[in-house]
């Protein structure tokens, strides 16, 4: 069961109501998704009417969490708080996800429906790789400069990926539900049904592009104002960490890796406790899967620190697991054909006591093609498959994409031929990275180094340390 968090913030009774499902339910595991909802496993069906009641009574849902309907919508973790976003928008997110939620004109889409809206001017909401995702904008209407968004449309991932499309309209804030509400509706009314492997939005506004798609949904909105100055700066790959000062003067907010997203129930109650002592109970996750406490007074930061829980869920984590990003994988879900969650875990930690970089390497590994650990958006991406070793054994395999970035429209990483056994994955990573220390410039990101060198001396690379660690054949 994944559990909505619009704009990833919880109060301290939300954070407690999940904790207690977790440890009565869900043998103690608590993950942070990619879309900053919150996902439990080992529920049983007998279980599920109080769950539910939990749920309601802490202003809580699932519903849709999945489906084909309107997911939880991704904002801003720092909305409110964020010194660098246009404005907060957490309450336009609280209007539009209520807006959906239980809506039975919506409830039958013709797939999932992923919308993001924030205005932090680092892209933490990940725009380009949701169905339509609100980014901060500036315009001069009328002799003064408005604030608000651009809307970007039909992005998606998956096995055949898409980079959302920017509309040539500027969006009032005042606007943004109708707009919302006026592409669901084309999605609904216009989105393929045929064939489910095509019905996402990102394969319709493929087909119409975004001119045509725009004169549909002003059909819904009225004529929009066309499009402004984009407020956008460098992408943050939605990472906060360290301490932080917030607009609000005085206050801090603090941000801390969960590796791989994974807590255990006790870590969230004695969380929940930690916010509430030292700032206003509020935790905010991250769609890097990790948390944030906001709100604590400047001088009240230092005694946070030394909290016990914080040496594992730190703020200044190393550089690998810092940076490592898993989906659920094999151990619960049935579509993956890889276990993920501890071998990334495992992996991070061994890089990290083997090869030290001047820079972080992003590392996401994903267990099939539905991509839910956004392999390819990673410097390094990491998909498992399932492949026949030279004597006829199947094993768990990973092939390796690189190059991956969201900034300045995003760019998909490419894969590389190779297909690595799960067991030789930490030696091959450790020679490619060695590789890539050796090459790069001082302070050259993965990514830059990659449009550097090219495809080719990473290949040549590549199968020279298949050669050494071991490659598979199917």
């Amino acid at each position: 069961m994944s559990v909505n968090v619009p704009s990833g913030i919880l109060t301290y009774e939300q954070a407690e109501a999940l904790a207690g499902i977790s440890r009565d339910y869900g043998r103690g595991i608590f993950d942070i998704t990619t879309r900053q909802a919150v996902q439990f496993h080992w529920l049983e069906i007998e279980h599920i009417p109080d769950i539910f009641h939990r749920l309601e009574k802490a202003g809580l849902s699932s519903a849709g969490a999945c489906g084909d309907i309107t997911r939880n919508i991704i904002g801003n973790p720092l909305a409110g708080i964020d010194r660098e976003e246009l404005f907060d928008t957490a309450p336009l997110v609280k209007e539009i996800y209520e807006f959906f939620q239980h809506n039975e004109d919506f409830s039958n889409l013709p797939r999932k429906f992923k919308m993001s809206i924030s205005t932090n001017l680092h892209n933490a909401a990940h725009a380009e790789i949701n169905c339509v995702a609100f980014v901060p904008a500036k315009k001069m209407i009328d002799g003064k400069e408005r604030v608000g968004f651009h809307v970007k449309v039909g992005g998606g991932l998956s096995a055949r990926p898409y980079l959302a499309q920017t509309l040539d309209a500027f969006i009032l804030p005042e606007q943004v539900k109708q707009t919302a509400i006026g592409i669901t509706t084309i999605f609904r009314d216009f989105g393929y049904r045929e064939k489910r492997h095509l019905a996402r939005l990102k394969f319709l506004m493929a087909d119409w592009g975004p001119e045509q798609f725009k004169k549909k949904f002003e059909e819904y909105t009225g004529i929009l104002e066309t499009r402004g100055e984009d407020a956008s700066k460098a992408w943050n790959a939605g990472y906060f960490y360290g301490v932080h000062s917030q607009k609000q003067a005085g206050l801090s907010y603090v941000g801390f890796n969960v590796p791989v997203g994974r807590l255990d129930a006790e870590e969230v109650f004695e969380l929940a406790r930690i916010s509430k002592m030292y700032g206003n109970g509020e935790i905010r996750t991250c769609n890097s899967q990790n948390l944030i406490i906001p709100n604590v007074p400047d001088e009240r930061v230092d005694q946070l620190l030394q909290e016990p829980i914080f040496f594992r869920i730190t703020v200044h984590p190393r550089s690998f697991i810092g940076y490592s990003v898993s989906c659920t994988g094999i151990e619960y879900c049935n579509l993956a054909l890889v276990e993920t969650k501890e071998r990334m875990r495992r992996i991070a930690e061994f890089l990290d006591g083997q090869v030290g970089l001047d820079v972080p390497v992003r590392l996401h590994m994903v267990g099939c093609p539905n991509s839910c650990g956004q392999r390819q958006i990673a410097d390094i991406g990491l998909q498992g498959v399932l492949m026949r070793t030279k004597d006829k054994k199947m094993v768990e395999a990973f092939e390796i994409y690189v190059g991956g970035t969201l900034d300045n429209g995003g760019k998909f990483n490419d894969k590389l031929k190779g297909k690595f056994e799960g067991e030789t994955l930490p030696a091959v990573l450790h020679e490619f990275l060695t590789y890539f220390k050796e090459h790069k410039k001082a302070g050259e990101s993965f990514f830059d180094f990659v449009q550097r060198v090219g495809l080719e001396p990473l290949q040549e690379e590549l199968d020279a340390i298949s050669g050494r660690v071991g490659q598979l054949v199917s």
